[in-house]
């Protein structure tokens, strides 16, 4: 199926669906030659995998699988087309280029809870790369195979009642610790009713009510799913360093972010994504976070190596 949509404003399709890529081996997200984007989703009928493209300033959609339709339907909103940035304005000289620059920038929304959460409490306190790593071995070994003719490799997002199903061993095969494991199947639990929330406040207050889920991880999904954007990412490891470098010279923490985004309150995460779309970056002084590996856990130090589980 396809579908030829014009957007009403500059638009690029590129940074709107980046924040979708969870890393450069992200399964579910590939970038083509054309500059097309290949994403799949698990969608209300099913797994669908779509391609969008721009020719001539209209987007070309296609989609593919039993979510085609459903995925098509819901392309306008994935690329901003009910994002309101009318209440924006820029309160600081140094985002102005960056804003005009950017002026394809938009939130869309997936309208898909579960796809965004799991990659989140993924990356909940580690380094990207380490959160990247687990989510392409869980779905290279539970996702199914993207309909159509995606990029080979190309995975869809299991559905609730696999997250819950997958064995111990298979998250620590993942790298992920039993603490993150337990989070993302409790959530998938209750998955029906996230996916049923109606506004970002609502998934805010189911979010947050499950253990393990704070208001990091809750914003990192509403920004995505709900496309919300004030839902900053308070708790982040970076953000907060980063938004007073850039708007005053000096790393803060997160209650002084929130006070240098108080001018931008209702598209505060919008802020958030031009302040780092300045490229502007505080001075390292320190060694970077490792990378850890839970699966080298296997060896005691006492016993030796133990047989790893298939």
């Amino acid at each position: 199926m396809e579908r030829w949509w014009v957007p009403e404003q500059a638009l690029d399709v590129g940074l709107v669906l980046g924040p979708h890529r969870r890393g450069t081996g992200d399964p579910t997200w590939r970038a083509a030659h054309d500059g097309a984007v290949w994403r799949t989703s698990r969608t209300p009928d099913g797994p669908g995998t779509l391609r969008v493209g721009v020719r001539a300033g209209s987007v070309h959609g296609q989609a593919w699988g039993p979510g085609a339709e459903w995925l098509l339907e819901g392309l306008p909103a994935l690329l901003g087309a009910e994002d309101d940035a009318s209440g924006f304005s820029v309160r600081h000289a140094v985002l102005e280029d960056v804003a005009r620059k950017h002026a394809g920038l938009r939130i869309g929304r997936t309208g898909r809870v579960m796809e965004a959460l799991v990659p989140a409490v993924l990356e909940q306190k580690v380094v990207g790369r380490e959160a990247w790593r687990a989510w392409r071995w869980l779905l290279n070994r539970y996702g199914e195979p993207a309909p159509g003719p995606a990029p080979e490799g190309m995975r869809v997002v299991p559905e609730a009642s696999v997250w819950r199903e997958v064995p111990s061993w298979h998250w620590h095969r993942a790298g992920a610790e039993a603490v993150r494991a337990r989070t993302i199947a409790t959530a998938a639990w209750h998955a029906d009713k996230l996916e049923a929330a109606a506004t970002s406040e609502e998934l805010d207050r189911l979010l947050r009510a499950l253990p393990g889920v704070g208001v990091w991880t809750s914003a990192e999904v509403r920004q995505r799913a709900f496309g919300d954007p004030d839902a900053v990412s308070v708790g982040d490891f970076h953000l907060a360093k980063l938004v007073g470098y850039a708007l005053t010279g000096e790393k803060t923490d997160d209650p002084g972010m929130m006070r240098l985004l108080e001018p931008y309150k209702g598209h505060r995460h919008r802020a958030t994504v031009l302040i780092w779309l300045t490229g502007l970056r505080p001075p390292a002084r320190g060694p970077r976070m490792p990378v850890r590996d839970y699966r080298g856990l296997l060896t005691c130090p006492r016993c030796g190596p133990r047989t790893q589980p298939t």
